[in-house]
C-alpha cells in the first residue's frame, strides 16, 4: 500500500472491518512495530464503531505523516452526526451515553501518541490521532 492517503466511508460493519484492515497495512508500511500496528488498529476500530453507533455514517481517513525526522500514521475520523454535548465528560473514563463501559475515547487517547477532538452539537465530530514510529 503506497498511497499517501486512503479514505474509507463508514456506514456498515463491513466498512468498519475494511478500515481496521487498511489501518494495519498502512501502519505496517509506515514502519511501525507490531505492537504499534495493533494499537492503531484498535483505535481505528473504536473510532469507526463510534461513527456507526452515534452518527450512522462518516469517514475514516488514513495517511502517512512526517514531522521532522519522525514518521508515522494519522487517522482522521469524522461525521456529521449529533456531536458530543460535553467533550470533558466524554473524555472521562467510564462515562457512556451508549450503555457501554465508557472507555472508548479515553482509551483511544491512551493508545495513540497524539489526540485531537473537535465536536459541535448538531454538526458532528472530527477526531484526529497520530502514532509515531
Amino acid at each position: 500500500m503506497n498511497l499517501p492517503e486512503m479514505r474509507i466511508w463508514i456506514s456498515t460493519e463491513a466498512n468498519l472491518v475494511r478500515s481496521i484492515m487498511a489501518s494495519r497495512k498502512m501502519a505496517e508500511s509506515a514502519g511501525l512495530q507490531a505492537n504499534q500496528v495493533a494499537l492503531v488498529a484498535t483505535a481505528v476500530s473504536e473510532l469507526a464503531r463510534n461513527i456507526i453507533k452515534y452518527a450512522q455514517h462518516g469517514e475514516v481517513i488514513l495517511r502517512y505523516v512526517t514531522h521532522g525526522p519522525k514518521q508515522g500514521i494519522e487517522v482522521v475520523a469524522w461525521d456529521h452526526g449529533p456531536g458530543i454535548e460535553c467533550v470533558e465528560s466524554a473524555m472521562s473514563d467510564h462515562h457512556s451515553t451508549g450503555g457501554t463501559l465508557g472507555l472508548g475515547l479515553p482509551g483511544v487517547k491512551r493508545l495513540m501518541d497524539e489526540f485531537e477532538l473537535e465536536s459541535e452539537v448538531g454538526k458532528g465530530t472530527r477526531i484526529t490521532v497520530r502514532k509515531w514510529k
